[in-house]
Order: structure tokens, then C-alpha cells, then sequence
């Protein structure tokens, strides 16, 4: 089985879950014995995890034809072939892009991130995908969140191969229900020309449904997972230099991801007991706020705020704290618990997350319910039974939950995709 699939982020050089998500999917998948992976993203930086799968970035790919050297294309793709062989690989299959800028290879640019002019780049990812599509042998293309979606419809036109989409959240999501117009017409054009649409929690699959009108039989959930903790993870220490127990919000600091709802909390808990800090590690455009709200509730010298934190330094974080929150307004789905509660830390999730579908042992609450999740916060740093009992149970049950689970579930429905094809 050849799978060709489209994303826009690949560890480790991540903004948000969809990097997590791509990597952990793409590795369960790669255990299957027949199961080849091409993944292309905008950009590569060189340093992903290539043991398993292959990378394409866009940014190496031409779309115009240009006079070059063998040197030039070493340098650029990192292989060492004919100049001519790479573009004979391509020739004849361009329409004139010739009035795109484009570097000395005849390839489009490419950020590698989330630029303010993403449309732009998403309408180039797509024009690169057909050309990627022409020359990847495949069975079935795999479409992951919006971004791509253009580019999936793109390349299952250009080659007849069946398009399945993975919706790993939608703009109602992102927007608390103010969507943009444009994202939702990219969105909904991607589904309905999908012959397959997976989403990662039964709430993202009634939204679908429900708000972009598809047909129930088309629409699949197969929940994310969390990537088995390696030894370097392990060994990496607490640094946690202080008696207090530390309570941590770890993610973007937007709207979508109800961080007022937890300062609010810690507030609530701060009137009880003074033997406690708050962490809210991440970045993003409420994080101004969020230290303005902080301040007037008088708990500043209880509050911390990280910034953007990755990598090792995420797992430092989350070894150092004694519960984890994340009360999300709109959660498709939310790996962060699951890699919280890998590491013995008790849990407090919103209701309105898909992984509260999957997990038992973390603390539900409704993401508005500041006194309940407060109460929640209180009770587990108070009575030490609770947070061993949430702590090890909590460790049991997602070390249960793996990706290589999730990817046999993918792969059923690329055979009946295209035993229907």
C-alpha cells in the first residue's frame, strides 16, 4: 500500500497538535510490513525523522522549468543526481507558472509556518501537489487538515487516485463559531470531494455532519493516540524548585483554548490556599491578556507564564507539575492530557474535548464551570489519595491508547475506499 499525503507540520519543528498528530499516525502506520509513506510539507528544515517514511517539502519541488547545474540541484535537495534526470522526472507537466517567483531551481518559496499571507501559500502548496502527485507513484492520497485540502482535490484530479481528508479541527473550532468565510468554503470543499473524510473525536464528526452538510456513512472517527514516552523522555527530571504544588495550562494562548477559564480558576483557588503556583506555558494572542487578568485578580506573584515551549522542554514542564488543565472551549480532540497523564500527572480536561471521549481517569469539567474546575484543582493538590489514584491510573490507561491502533484503522478504510473505487 502506497499513501501519499499532504501536511504542513513535522517534528520537530511544530506549532501546534497537527505536527504531533502527523508524526504519531505516519509512525503507528509505517508497522504495518506493506505500508509506504510520502509525506510532503512546505518546508523541511532537514533534521525530521525520515527512519520510517518519506519527506517531500514543496519548497525543493520546480514548477517552472530552469537551466541548472548538478551542483545547484545538490545543494537545494540535498541528493546527488543529474540535473537533467530531476527535471526529466518532471518534464512536460507544467502549465506556465512562470510568472510565480521562484528561486534558481524554478521552486516556489515557502515559510514553513503560519504567514500572514497563508492563503497565498496554501493556493501554492496546491499547485505543487499536482506536480508531486504526476511524479509519486501511490494508491491513495491523504489530506491532512484544511491547509491541504486544496492541494488533496488537486492531486486526485491530476492522477484518478480516491482523496481521503483527516479533520483534525475545523474553523468553528478555531473561532468560537465566528468563522471566516474563506476557510469555511476551503473546508467544505475539501469534504464534499473527499471520498473519505476522517476526524479525530465523535465531536468533530457530528460537526461535519452537522455544519458542513456531509453524509454520515462517509465521515469516520479514529481517535489520536500519544507516541510511547523514549528514553531520553524518561530521564529528563523534574525542575521543580519550590514545596508549593504547580498547576500548569500548556498550549497556544488563544481563545479556542479557554484561557481566561483557568486563570480564573487558579484565582478561586489562591482564596483557599496559598500553597500553590500557576504555569501557563505557551504563546499566543491572548497571552497579553492573560497577564492583564492575572494582575487584577492580585494573584501575579502565584502566576508564571513560560512562553512557547517544545521538545524536551514541554516534558521539563509537565515532570515539574502536579496537575495538568485544559479547559478548552472547542477541542477536536487535545493530545496534551494524554502526554500529562504519560508522565504520572493527574489531569483536568474540559467536557468539550474529544479526548474526554476516550479517557476515564482524567477529571471532566465544562470549560465555563470556573468553580468546578477550581474545586477540582483544590481537591487533588489537598488529598494526596486522589492524586495517586488519578497519577497511576492515569499512566495505566493511555499507555493503552497507541498509534499504531489508530493507524490499522486508517488502513481499513483505505481497503474499502478503494475496493470501492
Amino acid at each position: 500500500m502506497k499513501a501519499l499525503m499532504f501536511g504542513w507540520e513535522f517534528p520537530p519543528h511544530i506549532l501546534g497538535g497537527l505536527g504531533t498528530a502527523s508524526y504519531g499516525l505516519t509512525r503507528g502506520m509505517s508497522m504495518q510490513e506493506d505500508m509506504e509513506l510520502t509525506f510532503a510539507i512546505p518546508r523541511p528544515w532537514g533534521d525530521e525523522d525520515r527512519s520510517f517514511l518519506t519527506i517531500i517539502g514543496l519548497n525543493n519541488t520546480p514548477v517552472v522549468w530552469k537551466e541548472v547545474t548538478e551542483e545547484q540541484v545538490t545543494k537545494k535537495t540535498g541528493k546527488m543526481m543529474p540535473a537533467s534526470l530531476y527535471f526529466d522526472l518532471r518534464n512536460n507537466i507544467y502549465a506556465n507558472f512562470s510568472y510565480y517567483p521562484t528561486n534558481e531551481l524554478g521552486c516556489l518559496e515557502f515559510s514553513g509556518r503560519y504567514p500572514s499571507n497563508l492563503l497565498e501559500e496554501i493556493n501554492n502548496y496546491s499547485i505543487v501537489a499536482g506536480v508531486i502527485a504526476r511524479t509519486v507513484e501511490t494508491n491513495i492520497i491523504h489530506s491532512h487538515d484544511w491547509l491541504t485540502y486544496p492541494a488533496g482535490i488537486h492531486a486526485k484530479n491530476v492522477t484518478g487516485k480516491p482523496l481521503v481528508i483527516h479533520v483534525h479541527a475545523t474553523d468553528f473550532d478555531r473561532s468560537r463559531g465566528k468563522v471566516n468565510p474563506q476557510v469555511y468554503n476551503i473546508e467544505k470543499d475539501g469534504m464534499d470531494n473527499a471520498n473519505h473524510i476522517i476526524t479525530v473525536s465523535n465531536l468533530t464528526r457530528s460537526t461535519v455532519i452537522e455544519k458542513y452538510h456531509q453524509d454520515p456513512a462517509k465521515v469516520t472517527t479514529i481517535h489520536n493516540a500519544v507516541e510511547p514516552l523514549s528514553d531520553e523522555i524518561q530521564a529528563i527530571q523534574s525542575h521543580k524548585h519550590t514545596n508549593d504544588k504547580i498547576v500548569t495550562f500548556l498550549g497556544r494562548i488563544t481563545m479556542q483554548k479557554g484561557p481566561e477559564y483557568f486563570v480564573e480558576a487558579a484565582a478561586r483557588v489562591l482564596n483557599k490556599s496559598k500553597n500553590v503556583r500557576f504555569v501557563m506555558a505557551g504563546s499566543g494572542d491572548m497571552m497579553n491578556q492573560m497577564i492583564r487578568l492575572a494582575a487584577q485578580r492580585n494573584i501575579s506573584d502565584k502566576f508564571h507564564f513560560t512562553g512557547f515551549l517544545k521538545g524536551a522542554q514541554v516534558y521539563e514542564m509537565l515532570k515539574s507539575s502536579d496537575i495538568y488543565v485544559m479547559p478548552s472551549v472547542s477541542e477536536p480532540f487535545g493530545i496534551s492530557p494524554l502526554e500529562a497523564m504519560q508522565c504520572g500527572v493527574p489531569s483536568i480536561i474540559s467536557k468539550q474535548s474529544g479526548c474526554a471521549e476516550i479517557l476515564n481517569n482524567a477529571v471532566k469539567v465544562d470549560y465555563w464551570d470556573i468553580d468546578a474546575m477550581a474545586d477540582a484543582m483544590y481537591s487533588i493538590v489537598t488529598y494526596p489519595s486522589m492524586y495517586e489514584y488519578l497519577k497511576v491510573e492515569g499512566k495505566k490507561e493511555v499507555n493503552a491508547i497507541t498509534w499504531e491502533d489508530a493507524g490499522m484503522k486508517v488502513r481499513k478504510i483505505y481497503d474499502k475506499v478503494l475496493e470501492r473505487k
